[in-house]
C-alpha cells in the first residue's frame, strides 16, 4: 500500500494535530457531563499507569457497552489460549461493565482520542501483536498508526448499515484506504459483507452476529429477589435502552393501559443512565408516581413508573417483565439489541427504525417472535393485547427464543477465522521462551 494518504485523510490528520492543545478542554467538558472517568483521563491521552505484561498481546476494541457485551465470549476464548488481552472502550458505562465482567487478568483501558500523538503513545506502551476492532468503530489515525507499525488488524462482527454505506460511497478513495489496511473483515451478515467488499475491504468473510452467541445478561439473585418482593403480583411491562421521545410514548401507554390493567407497573431503562432523572420528571409531570433505581429506591404500591437508571442490570428487567419494548426503534436511532430479551423469554415489541439489527428483527418478525409498532397508539395496543392474552404472549416469547437459537454459531466461526493469527502468536511465544 502506498504511504501517500488520500487528501481527506491528510486533512483529518492535520486537523487532529492542530486540535491537540485543545484536548484538555474537550476532556474537561466531557468529564463535567459524566462522559469521562475522572481518575483515568490520562488513558485518553495514551498514558497508562499499568505495565504491559510480557508475551504476546491481543488488543480488542469495542466502542461502547453493546459492542463490549457482544465480544465477552470471544475475549474469554482468546484469554483461554494463554494470550494476554487488552480491551479498550470509549464510554464510562463500558468501563463499568469491564470491571464487572472481564475475565481475571484481562486489562481494560479507555481508548485514546484519535490524535496521532496520543495513539503513538498508546501503541508504544502496549505494543500489541494483533488488533481486533468490533463492528464499525474504525478511527482513521488509530488505523493508520497501527498499520504503520505492522500490526495485523481484523474487524470482528463487522457492521456497515445501509445509511453509512451510502455516505461512504461519496468518499470511495478515503474509505478504501482505511479498509485495505485490514488483514481480515469478519462481517456479521451477507449484506454487511457485500457492502464492505464494494467499499474496498480485500478479505471479507461472513461469520454471523456475535450478539446471537452471547450469554443472557446476568442478574444478581439478591437484587432480583428484592425487586420481585417489592413488585409482588402486579402486571409489568418494560422498555429497554430507550432514547429521548420513547419514554414519553411509554408513559403515554401506561396512562392508557392502567384503566384496564389496575396496578400496572412500567419499568423504563434509559439507554444513557444519566437521563434517568429527566425520565422521572416526565412521568411526574404526567401525574404519575416515579422512583429511581440509581437512588437505591424500590417500587412500592404507589409507584407507576420505575426508572432503572443503572448500568449492567438489564438482566434483572428481562427476568421480571414478560413484555419488553426494545428502544432506539421508535426514534431514528437504528434499534437496540433484541437478542437478550428473546433469550430470557420476553415477548418483544419494537418500532420501525431497526437497521442496526435489520436481519435479526426481520427473522423475529417473520417467525412472529416480535411485533412491529409504529407509534404510542400502536405501542399501547401491542402491550394491551399481550397483557390480556398470556397464551399468545408465551407463543411470541417461544418463537423469539427459537429464532435466536437457530441463528447462532458466529462465535465458533469467528474463533476459527482468528485461529491462524492466534497460533502464530503462540508459536512466536514458544520460540522466545526456547
Amino acid at each position: 500500500m502506498s504511504d501517500r494518504l488520500p487528501a481527506p485523510l491528510r486533512a483529518y490528520r492535520l486537523f487532529a494535530v492542530a486540535m491537540t492543545p485543545l484536548t484538555p478542554l474537550l476532556l474537561a467538558r466531557r468529564q463535567r457531563r459524566g462522559k469521562e472517568h475522572s481518575l483515568r483521563l490520562s488513558e485518553r491521552r495514551g498514558v497508562s499507569a499499568m505495565a504491559r505484561p510480557p508475551g504476546p498481546l491481543v488488543w480488542l476494541h469495542g466502542a461502547s457497552l453493546g459492542e463490549l457485551i457482544s465480544v465477552l465470549p470471544l475475549i474469554e476464548r482468546i484469554h483461554a489460549r494463554e494470550v494476554n488481552v487488552l480491551v479498550t472502550s470509549g464510554t464510562v458505562t463500558s468501563g463499568g461493565l469491564a470491571e464487572q465482567r472481564l475475565p481475571r487478568g484481562v486489562i481494560h483501558q479507555f481508548m485514546p482520542l484519535d490524535v496521532p500523538l496520543f495513539v503513538r503513545r498508546f501503541l508504544a506502551h502496549w505494543q500489541p501483536d494483533l488488533a481486533l476492532f468490533v463492528e464499525s468503530d474504525l478511527w482513521p489515525n488509530i488505523m493508520i498508526e497501527t498499520s504503520q507499525r505492522g500490526v495485523p488488524m481484523i474487524l470482528v462482527n463487522g457492521r456497515l448499515s445501509e445509511n453509512s454505506f451510502r455516505r461512504w460511497r461519496y468518499f470511495p478513495v478515503t474509505i478504501g484506504d482505511l479498509l485495505r489496511r485490514l488483514d481480515l473483515c469478519l462481517a456479521r451478515s451477507p449484506a454487511d459483507a457485500e457492502r464492505f467488499v464494494e467499499l474496498g475491504a480485500p478479505h471479507v468473510v461472513t461469520t454471523g452476529d456475535l450478539k446471537l452467541d452471547g450469554p443472557a445478561p446476568p442478574a444478581d439473585r439478591a437484587k432480583l429477589a428484592a425487586l420481585q418482593g417489592a413488585i409482588g403480583g402486579r402486571a409489568i411491562i418494560a422498555a429497554a435502552s430507550t432514547h429521548a421521545g420513547e419514554e414519553t410514548a411509554m408513559i403515554d401507554a401506561h396512562q392508557r393501559l392502567r384503566a384496564n390493567f389496575p396496578g400496572l407497573l412500567t419499568l423504563i431503562v434509559p439507554r444513557h443512565p444519566e437521563r434517568g432523572i429527566g425520565v422521572a420528571e416526565i412521568a411526574r409531570a404526567a401525574g404519575l408516581q416515579a422512583r429511581l433505581r440509581s437512588r437505591g429506591e424500590l417500587p412500592d404500591a404507589t409507584t407507576d413508573i420505575y426508572v432503572a437508571d443503572t448500568v449492567g442490570e438489564l438482566g434483572l428487567i428481562y427476568r421480571l417483565a414478560p413484555i419488553v419494548f426494545v428502544g432506539g426503534s421508535l426514534v431514528k436511532h437504528g434499534g437496540q439489541n433484541p437478542i437478550e430479551p428473546a433469550k430470557l423469554g420476553a415477548a418483544i415489541l419494537h418500532g420501525p427504525h431497526v437497521w442496526n439489527f435489520a436481519e435479526i428483527y426481520a427473522a423475529l418478525d417473520q417467525a412472529r417472535g416480535a411485533e412491529l409498532v409504529a407509534d404510542a397508539v400502536t405501542l399501547t395496543a401491542g402491550f394491551a393485547a399481550l397483557l390480556a392474552q398470556p397464551e399468545a404472549r408465551a407463543r411470541v416469547a417461544d418463537a423469539a427464543r427459537t429464532t435466536v437459537e437457530a441463528l447462532g454459531g458466529a462465535l465458533e466461526r469467528t474463533v476459527q477465522s482468528l485461529d491462524p493469527y492466534l497460533m502464530q502468536l503462540r508459536l512466536r511465544q514458544r520460540a522466545d521462551n526456547a
